[in-house]
């Protein structure tokens, strides 16, 4: 058993593409990990959509043996977590089983939104922050001007901060060092019952599901019968063990440490993330505070293209749920796609990755509906519902008041492209709280209808500002809005996929850019169909998608002009029946592309 004060247990926390990957991978190859033959590049990024986007976005935990200078060997537990606010749920779950964080800044691009959101939440978490300047090697690098801005904006002493390159290993010695003498060791009591908390889950073909744990007191060993506190079920221990980044099984996990179990769980509600885990004969009395259930912020529906598919697209659901408890799902129905889920993500990436995953893990072929939020609707008789679908809204009539949520923006932006982000942000009803410099940067806090920011709000920024600008948030409270609900109706009939709520000062040039985009999509039929969109019973935009048209005339050579005539009557009266009765099938690629609207 390793003795306390030789543990430590950290994470690595900073804005996208920063590098905390990069270092992950040089503090294993130092400690020798992995083999020479092992090693790639970003090892701890195991999914192949992390590898192609070179983005993290599972937190991953791996234990290392480091033989320090003074001669000591030292356990050191390493989580690597993501840096993309979708993901922000990741970073609180791991920051909660550590004492303390490596928070890494890129010397030339310096402090980012995404930087302050994951320092705050170490503080927090009561944590000691080392500060580490990445990518010194690089010409652009300004590490003393970046120091200076670390202790300007966050206010953390930054005068012993590390230099290092971690692509080409310099300065990585001395972060081992660091890590070992700064950082605090964990407490726990061995002869205690046990507390476990469950940082994390994931569905594993053979073994069932895979438990991550951060032991806190007591032991835990294969054989023993451990309870669930939260939902009471008791399972028997079949191993345990850690990642070195490799699997590896242990004989057991001693306060303080941070590894896996499995117990031949089948059932996927019964590990609930944040839960505490303990012995059933002799129990904890109280369970550890876990953190925050993550709230979803963007819904949309989720439909299997085949319905055939509906069983299989619940049992991935159900899988992918257990490997991220962020997402939240319910069965619902739709007119025009069928059966199918809402669900609940943390943001249009996070949507976007989940969507992926179940095309590739499970190869499902999905439609998805337009993202919509969690609208408040307050009714005549006084009882406030929520409302997730658009296409649920009740009438109008019976609503005194609608609530939109609102959030707390923070853009970090270069002086050069602040005028147009301003722009962006008052055309998106945004109201600007604050304003202020750190060198050429400008730091703007503005507060925003997350409605306007759920659908291309990330892409527009990233687009008027170069790239350069960054942007963090986090929900504040809801407001009443002027809102409405924009219907589309082709041939007369409401498609209720596309149904989306707005505000009324946009519903007009939203219903003209809707109609427009559709007209394009939808194929011609051999009679006139009119693509509507409207505000209740009042039509606000339109176009007409011309008929094919048979040549019924070609037969007549020459004669009276009567001929024509009745042919043509004739073609008329079975275009007019068959208006009546003829419905329009909308392509699927059609719904995929009109929810993909800018307004360019």
């Amino acid at each position: 058993m390793t003795d306390l004060s030789h543990i430590r247990n950290f994470s690595i926390i900073a804005h996208i593409d920063h590098g905390k990957s990069t270092l992950a991978d040089r503090l294993i190859q130092l400690c020798g990990g992995l083999s020479e033959r092992d090693l790639k590049e970003q090892v701890l990024d195991t999914m192949d959509i992390e590898r192609e986007r070179g983005i993290t976005i599972k937190a991953q935990t791996v234990r290392l043996r480091y033989k320090a200078k003074n001669g000591e060997t030292y356990q050191l537990n390493l989580m690597d977590t993501p840096g993309h606010v979708d993901f922000a749920y990741e970073v609180s779950r791991c920051l909660a089983a550590c004492e303390g964080s490596l928070l890494v800044v890129d010397a030339s691009q310096g402090v980012e939104a995404q930087t302050l959101a994951n320092v705050y939440q170490a503080i927090d978490n009561n944590h000691e922050i080392i500060p580490v300047l990445n990518k010194v090697d690089l010409p652009a690098a300004e590490p003393e001007r970046i120091k200076e801005q670390i202790e300007d904006v966050i206010g953390l002493d930054a005068s012993e901060a590390i230099m290092i390159s971690a692509k080409t290993g310099l300065g990585i010695p001395d972060v081992l060092e660091a890590i070992v003498h700064k950082l605090p060791s964990p407490k726990g009591d061995a002869t205690a019952p046990l507390k476990a908390l469950l940082i994390d889950s994931w569905y594993d073909a053979y073994l069932g599901v895979i438990i991550l744990v951060r032991i806190v007191d007591g032991v835990l060993k294969p054989g023993m019968k451990i309870k669930m506190m939260s939902t009471g079920s008791v399972y028997p221990v079949d191993q345990v063990g850690v990642f070195t980044p490799k699997r590896e099984t242990l004989s057991a996990l001693n306060p303080g440490e941070v590894g896996f179990f499995t117990a031949g769980i089948k059932a996927v509600a019964d590990c609930n993330v944040g839960d505490t885990v303990t012995e059933e004969k002799r129990a904890a009395l109280s369970p550890l505070s876990g953190f925050k259930p993550s709230v979803p912020v963007v819904f949309c529906g989720l439909f299997p293209a085949d319905a055939a598919e509906f069983e299989t697209l619940r049992e991935s659901l159900g899988k992918l749920r257990l490997n991220d408890a962020s997402f939240m799902f319910e069965p619902e129905s739709s007119a025009a796609l069928g059966f199918g889920f809402r669900c609940g993500f943390l943001g249009l990436l996070h949507l976007e990755i989940i969507q992926e995953r179940l095309e590739r893990e499970f190869n499902l072929d999905l439609v998805t509906t337009a993202p919509s939020v969690i609208y408040k609707l307050y009714m005549t008789n006084g009882e406030m519902i929520e409302l997730h679908n658009p296409a649920d809204m009740p009438d109008v009539m019976r609503i005194v008041k609608m609530e939109e949520p609102w959030i707390k923006a923070t853009i970090l932006v270069p002086d050069t492209y602040l005028g147009s982000v301003l722009t962006l942000c008052t055309e998106r009803r945004g109201i600007q709280l604050d304003l202020t410099y750190v060198g050429n940067r400008a730091m703007v806090v503005y507060r925003l209808p997350l409605n306007e920011v759920v659908f291309d709000f990330y892409d527009r920024l990233k687009s008027v500002s170069r790239g350069y600008a960054s942007f963090d948030y986090q929900m504040d409270g809801y407001e009443e809005g002027q809102l409405v609900k924009l219907s589309v109706l082709v041939n007369g009939d409401p498609v209720d996929a596309l149904s989306t709520i707005v505000h009324r000062s946009h519903a007009e040039a939203r219903g003209r850019l809707l109609c427009s985009k559709l007209k394009d999509l939808i194929p011609r039929q051999l009679f006139k169909i009119a693509i509507q969109a409207a505000i209740g019973a009042k039509v606000i935009a339109r176009e007409t998608i011309s008929a094919l048209r048979k040549d019924v005339t070609a037969k007549c050579y020459g004669g009276d002009v009567s001929r024509k005539r009745k042919l043509l009557d004739k073609q008329k009266e079975g275009k007019k029946r068959m208006r009546q009765v003829g419905n329009v099938e909308i392509p699927q690629s059609a719904f995929l592309a009109a929810l993909k609207m800018t307004e360019d």
